[in-house]
């Protein structure tokens, strides 16, 4: 899996990240795990804990629990302490710090050691005033920055001015066994069918938003474009809307209000919560990523495209970069319901066969450039060039 990347033979990381309970930063901590302990290293894991440890140390990886979530001044130095026994104790070769609070804590026990330190930026930074700004910088005062796309990288440049050759793009990895079209078998498919009210029989373009119900994620505006489409006297399609509302309750009887105000509660649906995702996008014609603000990456678009299906999203952030507008899905205008009515339009228009040409454009490209396998091979090739540099005596000081 890891190609040609060589790991010295006592090879062992650390990576600090606050905890393992669910989301992108520790799914990816969990799978650079994983790769590691497969290339004949040891893998470390401080954090507070949560329902991945588990999974965690089935992968081989071990767990070293401490409060590293926390902002407090004093609980940081005493975490800082621990790793430092921690770093001494196993021999560390790289800390890896997946998170803000934690990598100060985790960037003082590595300066303490003389461990290099890599830090990953898995999302954008705003910065309203200098103590903020001094606060994400953390990120970036070791040996390398990794950030999870080309967008991601751009920002933190621009905020930071470091030196280009000390931070790398290394997109987010997606799991090609969990979404792979062939192992979702029928049954699933059937059980949430029933389970969000869907006749089989129902012919219609089914066009699926996949997201926790927050305004960022662009709910009604598409409720907007889907009346602007019936007004034109469309009824060929189904808008989904996927995702909890994690206590947003006000919102979400926000989007359900102006759906039955544009009299739309046959053509978009609220199915809530979905546990089986690659399921979903089987069902789905079409995926959508309406985001108002831009997405650092934006795995709701890269994941139906490995299952197959071309993605229309906001023209902004990462996206632009995992989407390729007319040969994968389209981008499109950011917050404006007209130029996206214009656009599932269009999409639906193509009819089954194009759609089902564009979304296999979208699975080859997908599956070779945003595998957790590329994604775990790059990382580990980072951790070599590091160990590299420190070794030549050309790391940063």
């Amino acid at each position: 899996m890891q190609g040609d990347v060589t790991l010295p033979p006592d090879f062992t990381l650390l990576q600090v990240v606050p905890e393992l309970e669910t989301g992108g930063a520790e799914q990816t901590t969990i799978d650079v795990a994983h790769a590691v302990v497969r290339a004949g290293g040891k893998a470390l894991v401080a954090t507070r804990g949560g329902r991945m440890a588990a999974r965690l140390e089935a992968d081989g990886g071990r767990l070293a629990q401490m409060p590293v979530q926390t902002k407090n001044p004093l609980v940081m130095l005493g975490n800082a302490a621990r790793l430092v026994d921690l770093i001494r104790k196993e021999k560390v070769s790289i800390v890896h710090a997946r998170s803000r609070a934690p990598a100060f804590s985790a960037l003082w026990a590595a300066q303490a050691t003389g461990t290099p330190f890599v830090a990953t930026y898995h999302g954008v930074y705003n910065a309203r005033n200098g103590l903020k700004r001094w606060y994400n910088a953390v990120m970036t005062r070791g040996d390398l920055v990794i950030a999870n796309s080309d967008y991601t990288r751009g920002h933190v440049l621009a905020e930071h001015g470091i030196d280009p050759a000390r931070i790398v793009s290394i997109p987010r990895g997606v799991d090609l066994e969990r979404f792979n079209p062939s192992w979702v078998g029928a049954e699933r498919v059937q059980a949430l069918r029933e389970a969000w009210g869907l006749d089989p029989k129902d012919r219609r373009v089914k066009l699926l938003l996949a997201g926790r119900l927050t305004r960022i994620k662009g709910h009604l505006m598409i409720v907007e474009a889907a009346r602007l489409m019936r007004a034109q006297g469309r009824e060929d399609f189904l808008i989904i809307f996927a995702g909890d509302d994690q206590g947003r309750t006000g919102y979400r009887e926000e989007v359900e209000g102006a759906i039955a105000a544009a009299g739309l509660s046959g053509q978009v649906s609220l199915v809530g919560h979905c546990d089986d995702m690659p399921a979903a996008y089987q069902i789905c014609d079409i995926a959508m990523l309406p985001t108002t603000k831009p997405e650092s990456f934006g795995r709701t678009a890269v994941e139906p495209q490995v299952m197959g299906k071309p993605v229309l999203a906001s023209d902004h952030g990462g996206t632009t970069e995992t989407v390729l507008h007319g040969e994968t899905g389209w981008l499109v205008k950011v917050d404006d319901a007209e130029a996206w009515a214009s656009a599932m339009t269009k999409a639906i228009e193509m009819g089954p066969a194009r759609l089902a040409a564009m979304g296999q454009a979208a699975a080859n490209r997908a599956r070779r450039l945003y595998s957790v396998d590329a994604m775990c091979e790059a990382t580990l090739d980072a951790y070599a060039q590091v160990l590299a540099a420190r070794n030549s005596g050309f790391a940063r000081p």
